[in-house]
């Protein structure tokens, strides 16, 4: 759900350049806040949770009407609207510059597009519980893609523990034992393939656009614009358009892009700079909670032992990912 930022998100809106949810942007350096927020942090916090949780649903309903990659383009379009009307109120110029313009377009598709398509494809077939379950392994896949990439970034025996553990629950929320409990595993693989996205997606961001100098409204807003100008191309070569706009789904599109791409990211932001990345990162746990929540209360999902249970142990694992070393103490 998600712009990649300075902190760690959860993929049904915003996402970061290290592991979170779901809405996507790019990094920069923050400006200092300039007065007290209205709303307490653990409220907004509370708010982006249960924001970014409800995102799985308001895909599934979409695709009820439209076709997924219209889902994806309505998103985008909402989502950008909202940052580039905020844009306009505090007077912020887009960044300049063919170079950043070209990576900006590279991380819209892997943080954006890509994996937003993904999700909505997937829950075609797939619970929007299990997506939001899936979302929840972009950690694990930024592991991966660290210990691969032989990044700085080393992993401990805990860290590589807690992929271990990761995919073990991923197992357990599939039910292997019983051919995949009865969960399409091509939708599983697509929702999966969005995560892993994600995590390819920070990882460039980290490589090519931190430390911008550009601020986080501008490069997430510039961002969101290359991947809807992405899916502008792409969704009417490869699905009918709507001949139609039934109210319940269009709502669900409008709330998705809106405050969950849009809003969300907005939030988030906000949360960094007053309590700090790591505290911020602490959403990403709640969101598979909240979405299994929503879809079984509201969509009336089926819901068997094994996709809580697995759940406990993919936000188990995600979390020994997160974990770092302590620094050593200097010598006298």
């Amino acid at each position: 759900m998600t712009t990649a930022t300075a902190s760690p998100t959860a993929a049904g809106g915003n996402t970061t350049t290290t592991p979170t949810t779901p809405t996507q942007a790019a990094p920069a350096t923050p400006a200092s806040p300039t007065r007290r927020p209205l709303l307490d942090w653990r409220i907004r916090f509370g708010a982006l949770a249960l924001i970014w949780g409800f995102s799985f649903l308001f895909i599934k309903v979409g695709t009820e009407a439209f076709a997924p990659l219209y889902v994806t383009l309505g998103r985008m379009l909402f989502g950008t609207a909202v940052l580039v009307a905020v844009l306009v109120a505090k007077r912020e110029r887009l960044p300049r510059g063919v170079r950043v313009w070209g990576h900006l377009a590279v991380a819209a598709f892997f943080l954006n597009a890509l994996p937003f398509s993904l999700f909505a494809y997937a829950e075609l077939t797939i619970p929007s519980t299990l997506a939001g379950i899936c979302n929840a392994t972009s950690p694990l896949w930024g592991m991966v893609l660290a210990v691969a990439a032989a990044s700085d970034d080393r992993p401990t025996r805990q860290r590589v523990a807690g992929l271990g553990i990761g995919f073990a629950g991923v197992l357990v929320v599939l039910g292997v034992w019983q051919g995949f409990s009865g969960q399409d595993p091509a939708g599983t693989a697509m929702a999966l393939a969005a995560s892993l996205s994600y995590a390819v997606g920070w990882q460039y961001v980290r490589r090519t656009l931190s430390g911008s100098g550009h601020s986080h409204l501008a490069m997430s807003g510039a961002q969101l614009l290359m991947g809807t100008a992405q899916l502008a191309v792409v969704a009417p070569l490869f699905a009918p358009a709507p001949d139609s706009f039934p109210v319940l789904p269009l709502l669900s599109v409008i709330a998705l892009g809106a405050l969950g791409t849009g809003f969300a990211f907005l939030v988030q932001y906000g949360l960094v700079e007053e309590v700090g990345p790591t505290t911020a990162m602490m959403v990403t746990y709640f969101v598979p909670v909240i979405a299994t929540a929503a879809g079984v209360a509201i969509l009336g999902e089926h819901l068997t032992w094994n996709t809580p249970v697995g759940a406990l142990i993919v936000l188990a694992g995600a979390a020994l990912t997160q974990t770092r070393p302590r620094a050593k103490a200097p010598r006298v």
